[in-house]
């Protein structure tokens, strides 16, 4: 699978990398003595890390890590306190820093806003004394349902200030979700936007609200941002209000494990698992990331447009303020009022880093979005599932101008941050990721539980590391059996991947979504590769296996096609392809034409969703879907995969 790399780093990059000073305090030559350290002597290289960071510690530890209940229990940095938060005031009390710019936040009717670091410390501190007012403290669970920016950002630095456990919820997710979240970990109170705009349409949230207090009853308070409905009639509080309250003094001193996260993520069979995540373990995690992978330097400015409900929205807002750089947010749709908002954006903010998912990615270049031509531009980021070699292509040719490198970063949910990642010391491969994350012991496994190279398998990871979830909220039982009960000793992540001989690691899908035909094993990744390979008349496709009583899987392709394709010969055309491309084993049974795929409002295509439905097996939870009405199209064409069998 190996392939040229696109993009070098010159002697300028190598000189300037963020990376070059955690390799002088390590006094080692390079990345590979520098991982070799961060896995061999894990404590000296997280108390380097801390130093170069000049990261907060109220109370040191005293002990690295130690296991009680076991490896999936770990407990790092024993006997430390602290509040992440303090690393974010720090700025504001830096000379440098405390009239810079701290957000920039814009909305699609092109209105915007900024804070200084001085003022957003202001903000939190008043925040925090206004819901310490409310009756909120030390471990309690509240619901954050806000887009990201600046009323976002204070509300997650004020909370974790009083040692509350933020619970950070999408904010286009209807009653029941909401609902189901909010129960599952008894919280006590909801900051929520009265309504917010999408595509010019205004969404209130009042009758999401009202009832969330029906079917939540632990919920005692609801903060209001903005104006909107009723809510302001059913005894709830005005986020303006909380702002004239008595400042907080200090953020609470908590223990190094506290969790200051409950994080969800959604699934397509059961309910919706709730990810903890500690003081010490996610901020400590994704800062790292930012710095040593991302080289971003205070002073920066940080664009990563996201929501706060799902990982990325905490990671870019911890991580940008607790560097000193500037988080840049966009509350609205990428293509409003057309495709130029997002390199005009780019422009206007002087953003230096940008970080898309695939899927925007591929719309972007579907839509054929001018080059960027922001000077400020020195890194772009492509997150949250399989991109491929054609779109890689585009983003660093066309969208970066052939000078730009792209920092291709895969983790999780459950892993805070990155587990594999590009970093800018080394030539960069489409698709590929040229590094385990420092402090990740990570590998690639066979069947056994083995390590294998050049062949698909499992990705793995061998020891615990920082950012990884402490357990799922009230469910141990689920977390052992979703990550360390398939190999001894082992967690094993979900993703299909190779390790090349040449050093690099590709990723080829999620592992249940293992195409398995005719006894031969592959990932949806490569199938989808050659699809989008073979020209431009299709705009997104999703491989899946569904049960055949003869190849045990039949091979599914559901196909986006781009607008002004004649599709009649379009299904023999793309079959012919991937069996020239794949082999003819692989040739796909049924080419289905939809005209949507039905993905989480995080972007990420649910394939388990497509085989379920078309292999006529339960979905399950579909509360994180974005376009719903996009399985409901699947459901009609159910029937000529059923007639095949």
């Amino acid at each position: 699978m190996a392939t040229s790399a696109c993009w070098y780093p010159d002697d300028s990059v190598i000189a300037s990398a963020r990376l070059g000073s955690m390799m002088r305090r390590l006094a080692v030559a390079d990345f590979d003595a520098l991982y070799d350290v961060s896995i061999g002597d894990a404590a000296s290289y997280w108390s380097a890390v801390a130093d170069d960071l000049g990261w907060h510690w109220r109370t040191p530890w005293r002990e690295f890590r130690r296991d009680p209940r076991g490896a999936p229990f770990a407990e790092f940095f024993v006997g430390a306190e602290l509040n992440w938060v303090d690393n974010v005031l720090a700025q504001a009390r830096s000379n440098l820093r405390r009239d810079s710019i701290a957000i920039v936040g814009e909305n699609e009717d092109g209105e915007i806003r900024d804070v200084t670091y001085g003022a957003l410390t202001q903000m939190t501190m008043r925040a925090a004394g206004g819901l310490r007012a409310c009756g909120i403290g030390v471990g309690d669970r509240v619901g954050l349902m806000l887009p990201q920016g600046i009323e976002a950002a204070v509300a997650l630095t004020a909370l974790s200030a009083l040692g509350a456990i933020v619970v950070p919820l999408f904010s286009g997710f209807g009653a029941d979700a909401v609902s189901d979240r909010l129960a599952a970990c008894d919280a006590k109170a909801l900051i929520v936007a009265g309504a917010f705009s999408r595509r010019g349409r205004k969404m209130d949230t009042a009758g999401m609200v009202a009832a969330c207090r029906l079917r939540v009853p632990t919920l005692d308070a609801v903060v209001v941002v903005g104006n909107g409905g009723d809510q302001t009639r059913q005894e709830a509080c005005a986020w303006a209000t909380l702002l004239d309250a008595e400042p907080l003094d200090a953020p609470v001193s908590v223990p190094a494990n506290h969790p200051f996260m409950v994080l969800f993520t959604s699934g397509t069979t059961g309910k919706p698992k709730g990810t903890v995540h500690t003081h010490a373990g996610f901020p400590l995690k994704v800062v790292h990331d930012a710095a040593y992978l991302f080289d971003l330097r205070e002073g920066e400015r940080w664009f990563w447009p996201s929501d706060m409900g799902w990982v990325v929205g905490p990671l870019t807002t911890i991580a940008a303020l607790s560097l000193g750089a500037t988080l840049v947010c966009y509350d609205g749709a990428p293509d409003v009022p057309d495709w130029r908002r997002i390199p005009d954006l780019l422009a206007r903010h002087e953003v230096t880093h940008f970080g898309a998912s695939p899927t925007l990615i591929r719309a972007m270049a579907a839509a054929s979005v001018r080059p960027v031509d922001a000077a400020s531009l020195r890194i772009l980021i492509s997150a949250g599932e399989v991109l491929d070699a054609e779109h890689f292509d585009w983003f660093f040719r066309t969208f970066g101008h052939d000078r730009l490198p792209i920092i291709n970063y895969t983790g999780g949910t459950e892993a805070s941050g990155a587990l594999l990642s590009n970093v800018v010391l080394r030539p960069i491969t489409p698709s590929g990721f040229n590094a385990v994350s420092p402090g990740i012991e990570a590998a690639v496994i066979d069947e056994k539980g083995e390590p294998i190279a050049g062949q698909v398998g499992e990705l793995a990871l061998r020891a615990p590391f920082i950012g990884m979830t402490r357990s799922f909220w009230r469910d141990d039982e689920r977390y052992l059996e979703s990550y360390w009960r398939q190999h001894a000793g082992l967690w094993t992540h979900g993703d299909l991947a190779i390790h090349d001989h040449d050093g690099q690691m590709y990723l080829l899908g999620r592992s249940d979504d293992t195409l398995k035909i005719a006894g031969k094993r592959l990932g949806p990744a490569e199938v989808e590769a050659a699809v989008l390979d073979r020209g431009a008349a299709v705009k997104e496709v999703a491989a899946v296996g569904v049960p055949d009583p003869i190849k045990g899987q039949q091979l599914v392709l559901c196909v986006v096609p781009l607008a002004g394709h004649a599709i009649e010969t379009l299904a023999n055309d793309i079959a012919d392809h991937v069996a020239n491309a794949l082999g003819k084993a692989f040739r796909p049974q049924h080419v289905l034409f939809v005209d949507a795929l039905p993905r989480t409002r995080n972007a990420k295509v649910m394939r388990r969703v497509i085989r379920q439905v078309l292999g006529g097996l339960p979905t399950g939870d579909l509360s994180s879907l974005e376009n719903p009405d996009a399985v409901t199209a699947l459901h009609a064409l159910r029937g000529r995969i059923a007639a095949s069998l």
